[in-house]
C-alpha cells in the first residue's frame, strides 16, 4: 500500500523527528488531500500536532465553496485550519508569494517549526524541464529538495520520490484552471511531457535522475574547492578560467535577491580577471567592490546621516570629524598622533575629496585621482579619505600624504602644528 510506502519513507528519513507542531498546506488537489490524509493517519505514530492552511485565490466560482468544505473537514477532524483570500492582480509567482509569506506568518503564530507540502515526483519532473526551457545554468538544474530551511523551521517535501499516479482517489477538488495552458507549468504538464513520454515512457524519471547527479557533481565540486578563499584575488586569478566560473557561480549562491544574467556574470568575471581597482552597480541595490587584493558583493550602503562633507577649524580649537580628533594649536596626548607644522593660522577646512584636487610633492602638484592610483588605495578609502584644505590648496590627506606646503623651509616660521588622531567613530 501506498500509505505504509510512505510512512516507512518518512520514518527512513527522519522528516518529523525534530518537529512536533506543523503547518500543512492544502490547496484541496488530491496531492495535498493525500498528504493531509496520511499526516493525520499517522499523527500519533510520528507525535504530530497538524495545523492546517488554505489560500482562497479567488479566481474561480468553486474557491469559496472548496474553502468551506475544507474548513468541515477540520472540525470533523478536530484540527485548527487558517485561511486567508489573495487580493491584488493575479500572477503565478505574486501568488506563490503571498502564500508563502501567509505560511510564515501562521508558522510563527502557532510555534510550528515546519511547514509540509505536498509536491511530490511529477511537480519535480516539470520544474527540471521548466529550468531547461528557460535556459538555466547548470548549477541550478538541480533537483527541488526535500528539505530546507524556511521561515521560523523548516519546509519539508515528503512525497518527493512519489508519482501522483500512485495516489489514491480521496475526496478533493479539481482545478479546472489547470487543464488551461495559459501558464508554462500547465502546457509542460499537459503538452509537452506527454509527447516527449511516447518517446521515452521513462522520461520524467530521467529528468530526475539527472537532476540528482547534478547535485551530485557539485557536492563533490565543493568539496574539492571548499579549502579555496574565492574573494582572495590572488587566490582566484591563479584557478583555471572553468574554475573561476565554477567559484563565482558558488559565491553568488549567497545573495538569493541577486538575479543576474549570463551577460552581468561574464561582465564580472572580465572585472575580476583584468580590473585594478573598481567599483561597480550589479543590479538593485547590489554593487561590485574591487580592490588589489580583495573583492565582494555587498548592499550599497546609504552614507550615514552623521557623515559632513566638510568642517571649519579655527585655531586655538578643537574638534572630531569622520573618526578623527583635529587640534589646530593644542597638543594632543596620546598614542598614534600626527603632527602637520604650518607656517600659517589661517582656518582650515577639513572634507573629503573633491574632482580636480592637488596635491604639491616633491615640488610637483599630483592630482589626488592619481595619487591613489598609484598608491593603489581602494575605492572605498578614497571614498572616506579627509582632505586638509588652507588657503584652497590641500596641505594633507590624513594618514596618507603630507603635502610639501606642510614641510616649512628653515626660512620659514613656524606658527602652529595641526595634531590628528584616530578615534572610534
Amino acid at each position: 500500500m501506498i500509505e505504509e510506502q510512505c510512512l516507512k519513507h518518512w520514518q527512513k528519513e527522519n522528516y518529523f523527528k525534530e518537529h512536533k507542531r506543523v503547518l500543512v498546506a492544502v490547496s484541496g488537489g488530491l496531492d495535498s488531500m493525500f498528504l493531509l490524509h496520511l499526516l493525520y493517519r499517522y499523527r500519533k505514530e510520528l507525535d504530530l500536532q497538524i495545523f492546517i492552511a488554505h489560500v482562497n485565490h479567488k479566481q474561480r466560482p468553486e474557491s469559496d465553496q472548496e474553502e468551506e468544505a475544507l474548513k468541515k473537514l477540520a472540525a470533523d477532524w478536530n484540527l485548527q485550519i487558517f485561511t486567508v483570500h489573495y487580493s491584488g492582480k493575479f500572477s503565478e509567482k505574486a501568488a506563490r508569494d503571498f502564500r508563502y509569506d501567509f505560511f510564515k506568518k501562521m508558522m510563527m503564530k502557532e510555534s510550528c517549526t515546519a511547514l509540509v507540502t505536498a509536491h511530490h515526483a511529477d511537480d519535480q519532473a516539470e520544474t527540471i524541464f521548466m529550468r531547461i526551457l528557460r535556459g538555466t545554468r547548470l548549477r541550478y538544474l538541480s533537483a527541488i529538495k526535500d528539505r530546507q530551511d524556511f521561515g521560523p523551521g523548516e519546509l519539508i517535501r515528503p512525497l518527493l520520490v512519489f508519482r501522483k499516479a500512485d495516489f489514491p482517489n480521496l475526496p478533493h477538488f479539481e482545478d479546472s484552471s489547470n487543464q488551461e495552458n495559459l501558464y508554462l507549468r500547465n502546457r509542460v504538464r499537459n503538452q509537452y511531457l506527454p509527447v516527449l513520454q511516447e518517446e521515452n515512457p521513462q522520461f520524467q524519471q530521467a529528468l530526475i535522475d539527472l537532476a540528482g547527479e547534478v547535485d551530485q557533481l557539485h557536492q563533490a565540486l565543493d568539496q574539492l574547492t571548499r579549502d579555496i578563499r574565492i574573494t582572495d584575488l590572488a587566490t582566484f586569478k591563479k584557478q583555471d578560467k572553468a574554475v573561476q566560473t565554477y567559484l563565482l557561480q558558488g559565491y553568488l549562491t549567497q545573495f538569493s535577491d541577486l538575479q543576474i544574467s549570463k551577460a552581468q556574470f561574464l561582465e564580472i568575471l572580465e572585472i575580476l580577471r583584468t580590473k585594478a581597482n573598481y567599483r561597480h552597480h550589479l543590479k538593485g541595490p547590489y554593487e561590485l567592490v574591487k580592490d588589489y587584493n580583495s573583492f565582494q558583493i555587498r548592499k550599497i550602503s546609504p552614507q550615514p546621516d552623521l557623515r559632513r562633507d566638510s568642517i571649519l577649524l579655527k585655531f586655538d580649537s578643537t574638534l572630531n570629524f569622520e573618526g578623527y580628533r583635529f587640534s589646530f594649536g593644542p597638543a594632543l596626548l596620546g598614542e598614534n598622533v600626527q603632527v602637520l607644522q604650518l607656517a600659517d593660522r589661517s582656518d582650515l577646512l577639513l572634507r573629503h575629496r573633491q574632482a580636480g584636487d592637488k596635491i604639491l610633492l616633491q615640488g610637483h602638484h599630483r592630482k589626488l585621482r592619481r595619487f591613489f592610483i598609484d598608491k593603489k588605495i581602494s575605492q572605498k578609502d578614497r571614498q572616506d579619505a579627509i582632505v586638509v584644505e588652507q588657503n584652497k590648496k590641500v596641505v594633507a590627506i590624513v594618514e596618507m600624504a603630507v603635502s610639501d606646503l606642510s614641510k616649512p623651509l628653515k626660512s620659514d616660521i613656524i606658527k602652529s602644528n595641526l595634531y590628528i588622531q584616530k578615534i572610534d567613530r
